[in-house]
């Protein structure tokens, strides 16, 4: 499989992003490898806190919550998706499935890391793939906190929302990464924060996987990915351990995902589910310090 790797000094002198950059190799499925660079900051001994971002984002997403959990005693552990950040980026479209970014994730974590006792926080594609892997390993997992996500069969409509965005992501012309991550916060970013999110993307050849991204959501029954979502579905229909919704008030993208996890999954009852206001789509950019105070206390507490 043919990658690209996104020049070091493109990650230099971002704006609160003074982690040190970790990486593990992981099959790409066709014989090679691929790197995948993960942030690890906190105490190695202290319980893990998985930080998983969706699309266009990478790990630069949490830098907000990260010294926050890291204060409270947390490990945080915030990988790159494959196509994302500073892991690789395979070259064309083709190479991206749901299948593979599950797998990628599920080998750079446990068979490389082997990370266990994980709390989940996953927003957006982190949702997609973190939820499906905890559907397949439930053991590894403590707690699940779902922030503006899904975990989509095809079996009912994904929503205008949704279906305008993925639209949008197929005809743009310039798939201009920082200025869509702007678009799906509440509050404007500052210029530094937007080239933050555009670094891992030197030009369009390092975009195949964000662009790619929106058509690998399963908007139909027979999506490649519905009969392993739904099996994943069955899984946490069962989950009794400790699950949080912490949605934004301000995503038309998501908004009203979390009244189905609080419905079907046992392990939300009793829960203090909450609503962050003042975010958007993208709520760890918009309001990350609340997230993070909120998931650290829950942790805590739970």
């Amino acid at each position: 499989m043919d990658a690209l790797r996104t020049p070091d000094d493109r990650f230099t002198s971002l704006p609160h992003y003074a982690f040190t950059p970790h990486y593990v190799e992981v099959d790409d499925g066709e014989g090679g490898q691929l790197r995948v660079h993960h942030l690890d900051e906190g105490d190695t001994n202290a319980p893990v806190v998985l930080l998983v971002h969706g699309e266009p984002s990478w790990s630069f997403l949490y830098r907000k919550m990260i010294p926050i959990l890291v204060d409270a005693g947390f490990r945080c552990i915030a990988p790159d998706l494959v196509g994302f950040g500073r892991s690789d980026k395979p070259v064309k479209r083709t190479d991206y499935s749901y299948a593979r970014h599950v797998e990628w994730v599920r080998s750079a974590v446990f068979d490389r890391l082997d990370l266990r006792d994980v709390t989940l926080v996953a927003q957006d594609w982190g949702g997609l793939i973190g939820l499906r892997i905890v559907g397949e390993h439930p053991d590894r997992f403590a707690r699940v906190v779902a922030a503006n996500t899904f975990l989509p069969t095809g079996d009912t409509p994904a929503g205008d929302g949704f279906m305008r965005w993925q639209r949008f992501s197929q005809e743009v012309e310039d798939f201009d990464v920082g200025v869509i991550v702007d678009l799906g916060c509440h509050q404007d970013l500052r210029p530094e924060v937007v080239a933050g999110y555009n670094a891992p993307f030197p030009d369009d050849s390092y975009k195949a996987g964000a662009r790619q991204f929106p058509m690998l959501v399963p908007t139909a029954p027979d999506d490649p990915a519905s009969a392993a979502n739904r099996n994943a579905w069955k899984t946490l229909r069962s989950w009794t351990k400790p699950f949080l919704t912490a949605f934004s008030d301000k995503d038309p993208i998501t908004r009203g995902g979390d009244r189905a996890f609080q419905r079907d999954v046992p392990g939300c009852a009793g829960q203090p589910h909450t609503t962050i206001e003042g975010g958007g789509h993208f709520l760890q950019e918009d309001c990350g310090d609340q997230l993070a105070r909120v998931v650290a206390q829950w942790m805590r507490a739970s």
